[in-house]
């Protein structure tokens, strides 16, 4: 297939793969990226390009000496909700604890009332636009959860949203049914009948729309023994398993997605030797979340040293979400990652890129930038990667491409 897309004069490229670079991040000077099709077929020094067939109407862009790094992925959204909790947010700086938010009916539970009552024209359009944020600030791959309906018709509405914005959307979506995120106010006497209704009415509705099953395994959510019993019923209908664990304490959820093979575990603001051992025994990869920990205000973040040790996979996320984190900007999580969750930058960059790729099913097809992955990339407005960490406040994108077509650019 001749090449249809040339893109040169770059002065930093960041490849994620050390055999064509220098240091963790494969990083090349003076570097060029050839793509066809859609997929790259060069990445490296632009001195070294061989001589490929160009086709006639082949698309040629100028770097101007920036820098490039994949595509960023998102390995844990949760896009689609109505209404917003600005309030609880200024409440919690004043001494309200997310959980004590949550006993009084708010946190989950009230944006699953103000999800519930809105219309499909209105998700949606919420859902696009916070969608078209994300692919501004170089997100091209995103995990998305249902969750904040709790009902039948409302997860599997969430999901359609979402299965109709990929359509439509540059940004590759990959949707995670959460019908598990908590048990909803109108079973709090009946835990068990609404699991009885998740599994033998909710996922056969909604496994269809979905790649994985999730669950909120944590104080205030689903038990270890709840969740197991999801997850498992997630897999009988062809559903991979991720899970959210250890974010309230030492709950038992690390060692659940461990043993059962979950493809992560996100959160993780507890999790000691043992359990990150037994993580990386079984491929699960560590999705980190700093954005939320940092805005919980705990002073506690995911112990990367921890993970490190063991040589767990680690990955970032936004967790988007109107409660916790409402931010889409994953190059915000790469800096907090590094300032606040203990991540070289290094380290940041590549679990926002390859590592949240092997945590949403894509490793190897999307963040990076080697012969045969997606030609997604961000050319950046510095020279180098590590103005993600350095350069806060400012959209860093001065050009978000996907599948080797320009998307985004100068933040729209």
């Amino acid at each position: 297939m001749k090449v249809d897309v040339l893109l040169f004069g770059i002065g930093q490229l960041v490849t994620c793969d050390p055999a064509l670079g220098e240091g963790p991040l494969g990083v090349v000077e003076r570097a060029a990226v050839a793509a066809a099709g859609g997929r790259v077929v060069y990445a490296g020094p632009e001195r070294a390009m061989p001589d490929l067939e160009m086709a006639d109407d082949v698309s040629t862009f100028g770097a101007g000496g920036r820098a490039v790094v994949p595509g960023f992925v998102d390995a844990h959204t949760h896009l689609v909700f109505a209404g917003d909790r600005a309030d609880e947010f200024a409440a919690r700086l004043r001494g309200v604890g997310y959980e004590e938010a949550l006993a009084a009916g708010g946190g989950i539970n009230r944006t699953v009332r103000e999800t519930r009552a809105a219309s499909d024209a209105d998700l949606e359009a919420a859902t696009a636009a916070r969608l078209a944020t994300a692919l501004a600030f170089g997100t091209t791959t995103l995990e998305a959860k249902s969750g904040y309906g709790l009902t039948t018709d409302d997860e599997r509405r969430s999901l359609e949203v979402l299965a109709r914005l990929a359509e439509r959307s540059p940004v590759e979506v990959v949707r995670t049914f959460l019908g598990a995120h908590l048990i909803p106010e109108e079973f709090l006497g009946d835990r068990d009948g609404y699991l009885d209704l998740l599994e033998h009415e909710m996922l056969p509705a909604c496994a269809p729309l979905a790649t994985f099953v999730d669950a909120f395994c944590d104080r205030g959510a689903l038990t270890v023994e709840e969740s197991r019993r999801v997850l498992e019923a997630g897999a009988r209908h062809g559903l991979a398993g991720k899970l959210h664990a250890n974010e309230l304490g030492s709950t038992g959820g690390a060692a659940l997605a461990a043993e059962l093979g979950c493809v992560s575990a996100d959160h993780l603001l507890f999790c000691d030797d043992s359990e990150a051992k037994a993580l990386a025994a079984a491929g699960t990869v560590a999705v980190l979340l700093p954005g939320t920990s940092f805005l919980l205000g705990t002073g506690r973040a995911a112990p990367a040293g921890v993970l490190r040790e063991a040589a767990v996979t680690l990955a970032l996320g936004t967790d988007c979400n109107p409660g916790t984190c409402y931010s889409e900007s994953m190059q915000l999580m790469v800096a907090l990652a590094c300032v606040h969750g203990g991540l070289t930058p290094e380290e940041a960059v590549l679990a926002a890129t390859d590592g949240s790729a092997r945590a949403v099913g894509r490793g190897g097809a999307a963040g990076r930038l080697v012969p045969g992955s997606a030609c997604d990339l961000v050319v950046l407005a510095g020279r180098s990667y590590l103005d993600l960490a350095y350069h806060l406040g400012v959209n860093l994108a001065a050009a978000v491409v996907k599948g080797g077509t320009v998307v985004a650019g100068e933040g729209a």
